[in-house]
């Protein structure tokens, strides 16, 4: 049975909504793209403005769908988040692990996680697995063992981005199905297995922001955010060249079209009819400049990692690709390593204008309502999902303390998360094991 899924990227520059029904795969069945109000570097700056653009993408999608879909899977810019790590232990009663034993671990591990009083959840996703002795497991479903232990990654976000995300979508008369970090929608979109598996950065570059996230063995391993992007480069040659912004970003687009040798009328601010001849080298070093610029720091937030020299290479997506010989410019300044400039995966009914790379994350976020990116998760909505087990992911989670969706709110006390935890499932965990959850529930 077919469903319908609604993807909102709330960008600093545009918001773009794409409808898809989804079975197998997805079929994309309508798109609509709005300039971004009320949205700086990532962050809300007016709700109502933003809740504008929002409504008036969905109208345009819906138009096209004919379709009346009002959930939606969002995005959250990397500006609102950080990240954490935590471990988690269970013991296997019957000796045979299931996904109900695989979803205790990484529940376990959660709740171990600690997570600052002002932030949520938004993904937490397993980078190792254990059973008994034996480590570096990829899945675990089917094993026997005595003993099952999880590494996760978790993605946080402040508790205020997502209220206020909230508030934007009921504005523009819709609800939230699902909250995604923006480069994790990205990554979905435009990494293959081997390159998640090896070892790769993904920079989503857009208008104002650039969105880090590192893989390596198939897992999450480091995020990062940073308040640059394309837009600077406009306003580097809108001062240089004492033009209009709305000029600087035409030649900025259209500058591969022109020779070295060419000059070019560009007019001067405030006065249409006044202009000054240009030369297209200078405009290029003004431009390369920041290139530059952009890339160094960027080539910064990835040795911040402590990853690089575990990587095999550097993806880069979103606007900020469309600049000439950007790849040629990466290499040496990522220090020789492989760069591809990636665009969004081929989706059934992808509209042209989206297989450019700063849909990447749109398209993320409809191959995210797949399920098969990862193979466990837990979602923003504290859901378990498995790409293996599909028909398995409405397993409940007694330890749902805090999750996203105002339906799911009635949550329990911790104390009583935890004796439910433990008198429900009827664990056989050690006596030293109920005390740490215990005198952890007391302090």
């Amino acid at each position: 049975m077919l469903k319908t899924i609604l993807g909102i990227d709330i960008g600093s520059s545009k918001t773009v909504a794409v409808i898809a029904d989804i079975g197998e795969e997805p079929t994309i069945t309508g798109v609509g793209i709005a300039r971004s109000k009320g949205i700086r570097k990532g962050t809300i700056t007016n709700i109502d403005q933003a809740a504008n653009s929002i409504k008036q993408a969905v109208t345009d999608a819906k138009r096209i769908a004919g379709t009346n879909v009002n959930k939606a899977i969002v995005s959250i810019s990397t500006a609102y988040t950080k990240s954490t790590k935590s471990y988690g232990i269970v013991n296997i009663p019957d000796n045979e692990i299931k996904i109900a034993e695989i979803n205790r671990a990484i529940q376990t591990a959660l709740y171990n996680a600690t997570i600052p009083n002002d932030y949520v959840i938004l993904q937490a996703i397993p980078y190792d697995f254990k059973v008994d002795d034996v480590t570096e497991i990829e899945d675990p479903e089917g094993m026997s063992g005595s003993r099952l232990e999880v590494s996760i990654h978790i993605l946080m976000a402040q508790k205020s981005a997502v209220e206020n995300i909230k508030k934007m979508l009921k504005i523009a008369g819709l609800s939230v199905e699902n909250i995604v970090l923006t480069s994790f929608a990205s990554a979905i979109a435009t990494l293959n297995e081997d390159e998640k598996e090896q070892g790769v950065a993904l920079i989503d570059i857009g208008a104002t922001t650039s969105d880090l996230i590192i893989f390596k063995d198939n897992a999450i391993r480091w995020t990062d955010f940073v308040g640059v992007g394309s837009h600077h480069i406009t306003n580097d040659l809108a001062m240089a060249l004492h033009t209009s912004i709305s000029k600087a970003e035409e030649i900025k687009i259209h500058i591969s079209k022109f020779s070295d040798e060419d000059i070019i009328e560009v007019p001067l601010i405030g006065d249409d009819k006044d202009t000054q001849s240009v030369n297209i080298v200078t405009i290029k070093e003004i431009m390369y400049a920041r290139i530059n610029e952009t890339l160094m720091i960027l080539n910064k937030l990835i040795e911040k990692s402590d990853m690089k020299h575990k990587l095999t290479g550097i993806v880069l997506t979103g606007g900020f690709t469309h600049l000439a010989n950007l790849r040629e410019i990466a290499i040496p300044l990522f220090g020789n390593m492989s760069v591809r400039v990636a665009k969004p995966k081929e989706v059934d009914g992808l509209f042209d204008n989206l297989k450019a790379p700063e849909f990447s994350t749109a398209i993320g976020l409809i191959i995210y309502a797949l399920g098969k990116h990862s193979s466990y998760e837990i979602d923003s909505n504290r859901q378990f999902r498995s790409k293996y087990k599909l028909e398995e992911q409405s397993i409940s989670n007694e330890m749902d303390l805090n999750p996203i969706n105002e339906e799911n709110s009635n949550e329990k006390s911790e104390k009583e998360a935890v004796v439910s935890l433990l008198d429900k499932q009827n664990e056989k965990v050690s006596i030293s094991q109920k005390l740490s959850v215990w005198f952890k529930n007391l302090f």
